[in-house]
């Protein structure tokens, strides 16, 4: 049975776009996201694991409402947020926010650390100055940096640093929904893990709800309850993450899963015809 009010729903999402073929071959449809349904409940950790190209980073937009669906609709709260007035959207942004790739490309590299976590609360108007100040301090505690970091540029961190200020930034206003779009690809695997373990204690502090987007399975495997294998824009098997790890059906997840347990299984692709 469906939870009578869950926090996020995706119903038949579809987008795609016009690509340039190879030379002479004019422009192609490219189905990045395909009929791709689901809901979330409150507190809930969900995982969407596929390649690269599988549509994960643009199904994460659609969410976020940063871009329109072609067809079918996205609801926070039981509010619609596909395809409307971003006058509509704005008062719940401060309840849904996203953690990205690279944090050196999100992370505006003239601005300090203070001002930089404190944006989200100038741009909803939260609190005063030395609100937001007191604000700023907790908050990179929170995230295991120390407050004399605040008046530093992003150059002078470190990958992981830089994705702690992120989260600091993304937890200001205090959302209930993170959307985190592959959050630790780029970090060295020692620095992945202290990243997942700050997730985890970031979700249990905030009792936060979480779609945690990766092509690599083993990264979800103990942060999410939930699991969904997305390949060429849809989703293939969806359920509890125990369970397809366990017992996969289809076979891109077995596929996914012999990768993933491989040696030096870091960015390498599925076998066969498998692979896009």
């Amino acid at each position: 049975m469906a939870p009578p009010n869950p926090l996020l729903v995706a119903d038949g999402l579809c987008r795609q776009y016009q690509r340039r073929g190879k030379k002479g071959a004019g422009r192609r449809t490219v189905m990045a996201v395909d009929d791709v349904s689901f809901m979330l409940e409150r507190r809930e950790s969900l995982g969407i694991v596929g390649e690269s190209g599988s549509g994960k980073s643009t199904l994460a937009r659609l969410l976020l409402a940063l871009e329109v669906p072609d067809r079918g609709t996205v609801r926070f709260d039981g509010q619609l947020i596909s395809d409307v007035a971003e006058s509509r959207i704005r008062p719940l942004r401060r309840r849904f926010q996203a953690v990205f790739q690279d944090p050196g490309m999100s992370l505006d590299p003239c601005l300090t650390v203070a001002t930089i976590v404190a944006e989200p609360l100038a741009a909803h108007g939260i609190g005063s100055a030395t609100d937001r100040r007191a604000r700023v301090a907790d908050l990179l505690a929170q995230v295991g940096l120390p407050p004399d970091v605040s008046d530093r540029l992003p150059r002078a961190f470190s990958g992981g640093e830089r994705q702690r200020i992120a989260f600091a930034r993304a937890l200001a206003t205090e959302p209930e929904l993170l959307i985190l779009d592959e959050p630790v690809s780029s970090l060295d695997v020692s620095v992945q893990a202290q990243i997942l373990d700050l997730i985890a204690d970031l979700r249990s502090r905030h009792e936060l709800a979480i779609v945690l987007i990766s092509h690599d399975i083993g990264v979800v495997r103990h942060a999410c309850e939930r699991l969904a294998v997305m390949r060429d824009g849809s989703f293939v098997e969806v359920g509890r993450t125990s369970d397809i790890l366990n017992s996969p059906v289809h076979p891109y997840s077995r596929a996914l899963l012999d990768a993933s347990s491989a040696p030096g299984h870091r960015g390498r692709r599925p076998s066969g015809d498998l692979a896009e």
